[in-house]
């Protein structure tokens, strides 16, 4: 278990942070980006966006890791957010850390995800011990499945209806990968060199 304080990460182009008021207002522009939000069963509210915003930075202050936000190093840009987290145990698969992340539209296609992500298991693997980190989206997302098989996690072969979307969405459905700390050791230096570099501040 980590005592030691709030986490933040640097990698080559961004800064994993913890959240700030100003985020807030562009979080929730990005939620209601039906582009962003194709893959949800509906947009989100301000209230709503601003609502995570204060649960994600309690988890954050408490535990010293979670789902930071995410900016460009290079302007100090809030371009998403990128991190762990420890969904409620309502999931086939539960308990489990899950890695997660999303980014405003403007910044897809720069491979950010992948570079918060790979920074995001070093952390889970080498700093909090953890065996194993998952991630989950539904099928149809096949932006989000590119990532998580980039970062070497194993599709498993069965979906699973979410449930925390409703009955009958077409966006229930979704499918599970899973990533061992062995096998992300294994996949040095490329995988690991990625969290090494990256700064870790307290």
């Amino acid at each position: 278990m980590w005592t030691a304080g709030p986490i933040e990460l640097q990698t080559e182009r961004l800064h994993l942070r913890q959240w700030r008021d100003d985020d807030v207002a562009p979080f929730a522009a990005m939620n209601a980006d039906p582009c962003v939000m194709e893959h949800f069963p509906t947009l989100q509210s301000h209230e709503t966006s601003a609502a995570a915003v204060t649960r994600w930075s309690a988890r954050i202050a408490e535990r010293g890791w979670g789902l930071w936000a995410l900016e460009l190093r290079r302007t100090g840009e809030f371009i998403g957010f990128a991190g762990l987290e420890a969904p409620a145990p309502a999931f086939p698969f539960s308990p489990c850390v899950e890695i997660g992340w999303r980014l405003a539209f403007a910044h897809w296609g720069r491979g950010y995800a992948t570079e918060a992500a790979k920074a995001s298991l070093g952390i889970g693997f080498e700093t909090l011990g953890l065996d194993e980190i998952v991630s989950f989206t539904a099928v149809g997302n096949r932006r989000s499945r590119a990532v998580m098989e980039r970062l070497g996690m194993i599709e498993e072969t069965q979906t699973f209806e979410n449930p925390n979307v409703p009955v009958g969405s077409p966006v229930r459905e979704h499918c599970l990968y899973r990533l061992k700390r062995s096998a992300w050791l294994a996949m040095a230096p490329a995988a690991v060199k990625t969290s090494a570099d990256a700064s870790c501040r307290r």
